[in-house]
């Protein structure tokens, strides 16, 4: 895929907090990573309204749409995003140096 520069204005301690996670060499494959994955969760969002629109859908099928489907996914997400902080304190206690060891 062939890439465009673009200016992008952010808070300057959300650039901050991106840089301790992936450098300031790593700023545009982060954003570029991040945007991907929030193009992906809208589309989705939208297939899903969309489907839960359709004749033939019910609550009874898809309880867990009851509130709409874009809280759905918002709930799921959330539960992911526990899933990888519980890992990720959990390597952080394994080794908390943050160094790797060589065996």
């Amino acid at each position: 895929m062939s890439s465009h520069r673009t200016h992008v204005v952010l808070p300057e301690e959300l650039i901050k907090q991106i840089d301790a996670l992936v450098g300031k060499r790593g700023r545009s494959a982060f954003l570029a990573e991040v945007a991907q994955r929030e193009i992906k969760r809208r589309k989705l969002t939208q297939l899903l309204d969309k489907l839960a629109s359709r004749p033939g859908y019910s609550d009874q099928d898809y309880p867990e749409w009851k509130d709409g489907s874009a809280e759905w996914v918002h709930k799921t997400r959330q539960e992911d995003q526990k899933l990888r902080d519980a890992k990720l304190r959990k390597l952080e206690l394994d080794n908390p140096s943050g160094h790797e060891h060589s065996d």
